[in-house]
């Protein structure tokens, strides 16, 4: 969907709405997706922020309720967000993810919202790096070269060496770039981090890598115990972060006054050096080294079996959001080896995802699903895939994200087998090739394999997952509810003072976003009937009891809502006399409100009624009562000259 057709600001609103105010944690974003912790992710009807126009799903995972916008979307409507102040927004601070929301949320769930929070800051300058790489593979390739007449020998080394600045410093000072990030997000000073990280990797001590090819010597400190830098070595900067974030903390706290300025750097920097040089680290390290032979192993089982495993399991992994981890990973196989054999098995689910996306994309008859497809295609092109995976595979039902894993898995077999790496991460689908031109064998087979894995998924798609919803136009889906809406009078369904709507304390209220219409004042204390104020058929009656919607037999569409974010109170204070559905005449009793409860809660229990379908009238008129008793006019609307299709409105 273009930007021109989003309203970020009534997204934002409409999303918040739903979720709850009250039932929002903290709120961040990133390249793709809102990400909401939330008090209790049961309050959260998942339906009604899908069918929000903009939205191209949702998602609760790795502790968050994520909301899948897209890419540049996804700014403007955090920005909204941001701007209304509504629920506590934390992108930007100093601590990206705030550990304390998560401290309830599962350890599984905690981990991986860990690793999530450390890694995504530093994905940019590894992605960045992985296409340096890919250039100077290109212009230093002698296949390539020979196409234009000439060799690598004849580069010049100080051009090499200037360009290996910008393809090993990232690698070089990758525990330093970690441990920033760890402090940053268990709240130590990042500075402190960065400096610790730095130490890890000083040139002064034995670099990782030659004591791993044998051209250097550890360090024997006190004649037994081996120092070397953490070159490579992911979980030592994760440790050594963690480690020293914690001691910071512990040191300011008890620290007096007037030193803690300078000793507790001093100490944090000091102590945990100490523990990582004097035994932490080379413990930490053997245990990474076990891990990536494990993985090695893996990958390496016969018949193309490990490839399979990876490759069908890698799009679950995105799923649920513990993807974050397998950088880790990788990170440690290219410290150990020099290539990173797993990317390659794990990219096969992009070219899975374009394949089922295609499919939909030229089958479908709703506009709505070919835009969904169009953008999600173009995200997936550059390894984006959180609109494909939300927004196509699983919005439908779960047959497109079969075809894909099984996809995925067929075509991370047959480069298993062929034994094929990349020399870098980073990169996914189209600029993924770049991690090949160093060696023309692997690009060759990377490159049909992955067509292949394009074309397979595109014919599986075809016979098994076209999804029955988007073979129907959309003009057809509305034609379903087309209704000639007739002019009609409305009544009050509550005996109360009214108020005139823009004086209601909530702005999608009182700026007519949800319609034209009237509010009722609550009185102190006491039980508040609420009556069907027309005839009709009952579209929306909320779990939580604080919101009705009717579709009048005259085809007005009203909305019922009680009091401001009374949905947070979960059905407390709410009583429910009938069922979605269900056909009601005019005065029957729809439920029952205990205001007392609400203002318990600090809560505005204030009644609002509003016709959602404004547009489809030339006049809405309420009459100048101060006050009305539940079955007299309240509102009378007045139709257009012509028919129009009512489409079910959102109902908070």
């Amino acid at each position: 969907m273009s930007k021109q057709t989003v309203n970020y600001k009534n997204l934002a609103n409409k999303i918040i709405d739903i979720i709850g105010d009250n039932n929002v944690e903290s709120v961040t974003h990133c390249e793709t997706r809102l990400r909401f912790i939330v008090k209790d992710r049961k309050k959260i009807d998942d339906n009604s922020i899908q069918n929000l126009s903009g939205v191209k799903g949702v998602f609760f995972g790795s502790g968050q309720y994520q909301v899948i916008v897209g890419t540049g979307v996804v700014n403007h409507v955090y920005e909204e967000i941001e701007k209304s102040k509504r629920v506590n927004a934390i992108y930007g601070n100093d601590n990206a993810q705030d550990t304390e929301d998560m401290s309830m949320q599962p350890l599984g769930r905690r981990i991986m919202a860990m690793l999530a929070g450390i890694f995504i800051p530093i994905v940019p300058v590894i992605a960045a790096t992985g296409l340096f790489l890919g250039l100077k593979s290109t212009f230093t390739n002698a296949e390539i070269l020979k196409i234009f007449g000439t060799t690598p020998a004849a580069i010049p080394s100080s051009l090499i060496t200037v360009t290996s600045v910008l393809t090993d410093t990232v690698f070089a000072f990758l525990p330093a770039l970690l441990v920033w990030s760890t402090f940053k997000y268990f709240k130590g000073t990042p500075i402190i981090g960065i400096v610790l990280g730095i130490m890890l990797v000083s040139p002064i001590l034995p670099n990782a890598y030659s004591v791993a090819n044998g051209s250097a010597k550890a360090i024997m400190l006190f004649n037994s115990i081996p120092v070397i830098g953490s070159q490579g070595s992911v979980l030592t900067a994760l440790v050594a972060g963690f480690l020293g974030a914690k001691l910071e903390l512990f040191f300011r706290k008890h620290m007096p006054n007037v030193l803690e300025q300078i000793l507790t750097p001093f100490l944090t920097l000091l102590v945990t050096f100490s523990i990582m040089i004097l035994g932490v680290g080379p413990i930490v390290h053997s245990v990474e080294n076990i891990l990536v032979s494990l993985v090695q192993s893996l990958i390496h089982l016969p018949f193309g079996i490990g490839g399979f495993l990876i490759g069908a399991l890698y799009p679950l992994m995105v799923v649920v959001g513990i993807h974050q981890m397998m950088i880790a990973i990788e990170t440690s196989l290219l410290a150990a080896t020099h290539l990173n054999p797993l990317i390659t098995l794990e990219a096969m689910y992009g070219f899975a995802n374009l394949g089922v996306a295609l499919a939909i994309f030229l089958r479908a008859k709703s506009q709505n699903a070919k835009e969904n497809c169009a953008s999600a295609m173009a995200s997936q092109l550059f390894g984006v895939s959180e609109p494909t995976i939300f927004g196509v595979l699983i919005r439908y039902n779960m047959r497109p994200l079969f075809v894909t894993v099984f996809t995925s898995g067929l075509g991370a077999a047959v480069l298993g087998i062929f034994n094929v790496a990349a020399n870098t991460y980073g990169l996914a689908v189209l600029p993924s090739y770049l991690m090949y031109i160093y060696n023309f064998r692997c690009l060759i087979i990377y490159t049909i394999v992955s067509i292949l894995t394009i074309v397979v998924a595109f014919i599986l798609t075809n016979m098994f997952a076209i999804p029955k919803d988007v073979l129907v136009d959309d003009d057809s889906a509305s034609k379903k509810n087309k209704i000639e809406v007739k002019d009609e009078v409305i009544a009050a369904p509550v005996s109360a003072e009214t108020i005139e709507l823009k004086e209601v304390s909530d702005p999608v209220f009182s700026s007519e976003m949800m319609g034209k219409g009237v509010a009722f004042k609550a009185p102190e204390s006491g039980i508040v009937n609420i009556y069907a104020p027309a005839a009709g058929k009952l579209s929306v009656v909320a779990k939580t009891g604080h919101a009705y919607g009717i579709k009048t037999n005259q085809g007005a569409e009203i909305l019922i809502h009680l009091g401001l974010n009374t949905v947070s109170l979960n059905g407390e204070g709410f009583q429910v006399k009938v069922k979605e559905g269900e056909s009601i005449e005019k005065g029957q009793l729809l439920g029952r409100m205990d205001v007392g409860v609400i203002r318990s809660k600090c809560l505005d229990p204030t009644i609002i009624m509003v016709i959602t379908n404004t547009d489809d009238y030339t006049k809405i008129e309420s009459n100048d009562k101060n006050k009305v008793e539940h079955g007299e006019e309240i509102l009378s609307v007045q139709k257009r000259n012509c028919q129009i299709f009512c489409v079910n409105r959102f109902f908070s």
